[in-house]
Formats: structure tokens, sequence, C-alpha cells
């Protein structure tokens, strides 16, 4: 056994781009255990371990993880991610994990602080290392995406959705309105510009552009107004909803290097 294997790791967040964390780590050797809120809004679904909140088990490029309503006692390396329902980080008073991860991806902190784990790593806007996390893994797309900063704030929010074709903001589906959301198609679907994604409240939403339906929020999710709720791809790729994208996976690399770089015995 090398000194990273079976050492526990606790990620906040089990969306899909907390998913190529989870992967990345699971593959490495560690223990990883996810923490959910009741009813998660990830939208690429196909690639995300918050699944298992609804469906009592997901599997991403043939790592399962399953829903626990407590940590399991004992493990080994194979079994699955373990995901339990634990927004505020409760666990963390009870258990003493080597790390912990904020891969909430919520432009902001929502309660991590540095003395959660010996080694606290955080995702993106909203944390500066040496202040929230250790570690913070820059997350916007571009030079330094999954760049590991040790000092300093990763690049704020811009708002805006990085290019994939030529295609930014109109790539991405928001809610109009607040209401319940019927599919009006699935995952891995082909659109044109104008064709009808989803309904929210009885009102259909069009996709801007045409491509593939890489992502859309569970049915029968109750959205806010202005929520992200799909995602269009226009490479048109249909393989690419199931499986952990690029900036996942970069940003997932980070997250090892920095485990790695702070967390050695």
């Amino acid at each position: 056994m090398t000194m990273i294997q079976g050492r526990l790791v606790v990620v906040r967040g089990a969306g899909d781009l907390a998913t190529g964390v989870i992967l990345r780590l699971a593959r490495a050797g560690f223990r990883v255990v996810a923490l959910e809120t009741r009813n998660p809004s990830a939208i690429r679904r196909t690639v995300s371990f918050s699944e298992a909140m609804y469906d009592g088990s997901a599997c991403v490029e043939g790592l399962w993880a399953r829903r626990f309503d407590a940590l399991p006692e004992r493990w080994s390396p194979g079994d699955p991610v373990a995901v339990l329902e634990d927004p505020r980080g409760d666990l963390l008073a009870r258990v003493r994990p080597a790390a912990l991860v904020d891969a909430i991806i919520a432009k902001r902190n929502l309660g991590t602080t540095l003395d959660m784990a010996p080694v606290v790593v955080a995702l993106g806007p909203g944390f500066t290392a040496g202040v929230d996390a250790h570690a913070v893994v820059e997350t916007n797309r571009g030079h330094d995406l999954g760049r590991v900063l040790l000092s300093g704030a990763a690049e704020p929010d811009t708002g805006v959705p990085g290019l994939i074709a030529g295609h930014g903001s109109e790539r991405v589906i928001h809610a109009p309105r607040a209401g319940r959301v019927e599919a009006l198609c699935e995952i891995g679907d082909t659109v044109a510009a104008g064709d009808p994604v989803l309904a929210i409240g009885g009102e259909a939403v069009p996709s801007a552009i045409g491509g593939v339906v890489r992502g859309l929020i569970r049915p029968g999710f109750e959205a806010r107004a202005g929520l992200k709720v799909a995602d269009v791809d226009p490479r048109c790729v249909r393989a690419h909803c199931h499986s952990v994208s690029d900036k996942a996976r970069s940003i997932a690399g980070g997250v090892l290097e920095a485990l790695l770089m702070l967390g050695s015995p």
C-alpha cells in the first residue's frame, strides 16, 4: 500500500466537475466520500455522481457511486464512492479526513474553512489560498485552467461560459421563469436552433443553437428564474455526453497535484 492509498478525502459536491475530481482521486487510490444536497441541480447528469441522490446509485466511466445514509464503516479499493446528504459538512465533526475538497462550484464560499481538514483545496472563484483553503485550483477556461494556487485568489467569475466551437453564452439555457421542469428531449438528442429543449411552468424553452443536448436538468425539478437548466454542445459528438469533460479532467489534475504536494505524511 502506498502513502496515498486508502486515505480519506471528503469532496463537497458531486456535480460534473466534482465528479471529474472524484474519478481522478479514486483511480489514484484515495477513499473518496462526496457530500451533496437532497435535490442536486446538476445538468450534466450522465457524468454526475450527484444523480445517486435520486436513483440510489450512479456510474461514470466505469466507477460506481452509491447513496448512503451514513459513512460505511468498512472500505476496500474498488468499493463504490459513498454519496451522503450533508450540504453543511456535518460529517467532518465525526470523521477526520486527510483532505477536504470544496467542489460545489457556487462561485462563492459556502462555509469551507482551513480547519476542516489537514489539507483543504477549493475550486474556483470565491476562494483565496491561505485564507479559505490551503490551495485553490483555477476553474476558468484559458491558459491557467487547472493551475494550483498556494497564495492569492482564483480569477473572478466572468458570468460568461467558455467558448466551445465558437459558442459561449448561447450554448447554455437558463430558466426564463420559476417553475417545474418538463423535459422535451433527452441528453444525447440532436436539436436545431429554435427547437424546444424543455418546458418550465408550461413555457417551452428553445435552444439558441444547433447541437447535441449535453446537459439537461432533472425532469420535475423546481427551477428558479435564471437557473442554468440545459447545455447544447455545438460539436455534435454524442459520446461527449457520457464522458468527463476536458475542463473537469484539467481541474481534477490540479486537485491531485495539490493533495500530493501538501498532503505527504
